[in-house]
C-alpha cells in the first residue's frame, strides 16, 4: 500500500487546519512530549517535509546534502509555519512527480546510509508530519484526529522502514488502529 502525493497533500491540510484552529495560543508552549516549544516543533515540521525534497532533488548517493533550505525560523507567526508547510508540501510533491522512477538519493543515514526510490520520500515526509503536526496540537491542547484511511497507508508504507528500530522508538506493529500503532512506535 503506497502513501502518495495526495495524501501528503490531504494530510497537510488536516494539520495546517488543526494549526489555524490554535492561532490564539501559546506556541511558546511545549509541544506535547517534546522539549521544543510549539513553535520551534512547528519550524522543524516545515524543514521535515522540505528536507525529502532537497534530498531526492540532489540524488546524492552517499549522504545527505550539505545545505538546506530555510524555514521560517522558531520566532516566526503561527500563520508562517501554515504557509511554509503548504510550499513544502507542493515542494516535496513536485520533485517526486519529476523524478524518473529509477532515481535514487539518500533517504536516511540511520541506523544506516539507505537509498530509495521517489515514492518513499512521500511518506518520509508524511511520517514526520503527522508526528510533528500530533506534538504542535498537544502542545496547543487542540484535537488532532487524522483520518484513518491516511494513517493506514502510512503506516503500511512504512511499516518495514528501519526508522522503527532506532533509538526512541519502537517496531512499528500492526495490532489496532492505524493512529495508535503509529504513535506508540514513535515513542508518543
Amino acid at each position: 500500500m503506497t502513501f502518495t502525493c495526495e495524501d501528503l497533500h490531504e494530510l497537510t491540510r488536516v494539520v495546517t487546519e488543526a494549526w489555524g484552529r490554535g492561532l490564539d495560543r501559546d506556541w511558546s508552549a511545549r509541544a506535547g512530549l517534546l522539549e521544543w516549544s510549539c513553535s520551534q516543533t512547528a519550524d522543524h515540521t516545515v524543514d521535515t517535509v522540505f528536507a525529502p525534497a532537497i534530498f531526492l532533488a540532489s540524488r546524492n548517493l552517499g549522504g545527505y546534502p550539505e545545505y538546506r533550505i530555510t524555514t521560517p525560523g522558531p520566532d516566526a507567526d503561527p500563520l508562517q509555519y501554515i504557509e511554509a508547510l503548504q510550499t513544502a508540501t507542493r515542494v516535496l510533491s513536485a520533485v517526486v512527480r519529476d523524478a524518473d522512477s529509477q532515481a535514487r538519493a539518500v533517504i536516511w543515514r540511520r541506523p544506516r546510509v539507505e537509498t530509495r526510490g521517489p515514492a518513499d520520500f512521500v511518506p518520509r515526509g508524511g511520517l514526520e508530519l503527522i508526528l510533528h503536526g500530533q506534538d504542535v496540537c498537544a502542545g496547543l491542547n487542540i484535537a488532532f484526529d487524522p483520518p484513518d484511511e491516511l494513517c493506514e497507508r502510512l503506516r503500511r508504507h512504512t511499516e518495514s522502514w528501519p526508522m522503527w528500530h532506532s533509538p526512541g522508538w519502537t517496531a512499528l506493529r500492526m495490532e489496532g488502529p492505524a493512529w495508535t500503532d503509529l504513535l506508540r512506535a514513535s515513542g508518543r
